[in-house]
């Protein structure tokens, strides 16, 4: 039997589910862990199910020229697990990293090890039972696995960047299997990332950071703003060089509580952690993260400016914790992208 002829992939014959996971493993296209056998009628089915044809160009890859179809993506999402209705989300963040404000090659390539994040906001996250609540960068939800786990085989498989090879991590995180979180939408006293950025609520949306390992905040006892905000703006000392052109801020829905009690505006919080979270000019030079400055006690802030804090609510309902994400070169060699997904 011929595989049909709208499908390019090279077509691989096996015995059984094992012997073609182990095949997969031994030729270096997985994370790691199995596979799910990409058969030809799972990709044809989930093609289908996004309206998109196999030859349907999906993005570049800058410095290999590499073109990545529908088909290869689809190819990898059964691979991960993704089912059907999961591909068009796929295909929304491989769209975004093929923008060349995300840098898919360096944030692939570089040492630094950043990972990339798929956050996904509309209704789109709570059709397909994505996760923005308990363990919300953790295991135990289909949808964030799978996706996240997609996206990364297709930077793997496709592009060529796999680990140990174009791939030169120094240390990596855990986000390198998988990345994929929902916002909490419900939780948010403010709109979600995708409407601050223009699109409309009704829509669904993926954006993609090209994200490091994330740095937990943790305040038990504040009970308004300013002693919870000043908690995240030290773990924002934490991650980085300064005046980073974006960062990621994900409050917890115990501290967002507090900071919803008080009226606070998505912009006061992002102009309080750009003015907490600083130190003496003299402070950074002494970690070479500044040359020898003139003004030694000037106040030199980790964030450009406000708008360098993305922020975001996720997380479980109990515990005072928030994280703060870096992003690959100071957000400066890449920024996050977002994309509405073809629903």
């Amino acid at each position: 039997m011929n595989s049909p002829p709208n499908l390019t992939s090279r077509r691989l014959e096996f015995d059984d589910a094992v012997q073609a996971m182990e095949y997969y493993s031994a030729a270096g296209w997985t994370d790691g862990l199995p596979v799910v056998p990409p058969t030809v009628s799972r990709v044809t089915e989930f093609l289908d199910r996004a309206g998109r044809t196999p030859s349907e160009i999906v993005g570049v890859e800058p410095a290999k020229g590499r073109v990545i179809t529908a088909e290869k993506v689809a190819v990898n999402a059964v691979m991960a697990g993704c089912l059907p209705e999961h591909l068009p989300v796929v295909l929304a963040a491989v769209e975004a990293m093929a923008e060349d404000e995300y840098n898919m090659h360096g944030t692939s390539v570089s040492t630094q090890g950043a990972a990339p994040m798929t956050l996904v906001s509309g209704p789109a996250a709570r059709e397909l039972g994505i996760n923005s609540g308990v363990g919300v960068f953790g295991p135990g939800h289909r949808a964030n696995a799978s996706i996240g786990r997609a996206v990364r085989l297709v930077v793997s498989n496709v592009t060529g960047a796999a680990a140990g090879e174009l791939d030169k991590a120094t240390m990596g995180h855990g986000g390198k299997y998988s990345w994929c979180i929902a916002e909490a939408e419900d939780v948010s006293p403010w709109e979600p990332l995708h409407v601050e950025r223009g699109l409309h609520a009704d829509r669904s949306a993926v954006t993609v950071f090209a994200a490091l390992a994330p740095n937990q905040a943790t305040n038990h006892t504040g009970n308004s703003p300013e002693p919870i905000l000043a908690s995240v703006a030290d773990a924002m000392l934490t991650s980085g060089p300064p005046s980073q052109s974006e960062i990621v801020v994900v409050l917890g829905p115990e501290h967002v509580g507090y900071v919803r009690s008080a009226g606070w505006s998505k912009r006061r919080v992002k102009e309080f952690l750009h003015g907490a979270a600083r130190r003496k000019a003299s402070e950074w030079a002494k970690a070479d993260a500044l040359p020898c400055p003139s003004r030694p006690d000037e106040y030199v802030g980790v964030t450009a400016g406000p708008d360098s804090v993305t922020v975001l609510v996720a997380g479980g309902a109990a515990g005072g914790f928030s994280a703060v994400i870096p992003l690959w070169g100071g957000g400066a060699g890449s920024r996050s992208v977002t994309k509405p997904i073809r629903w």
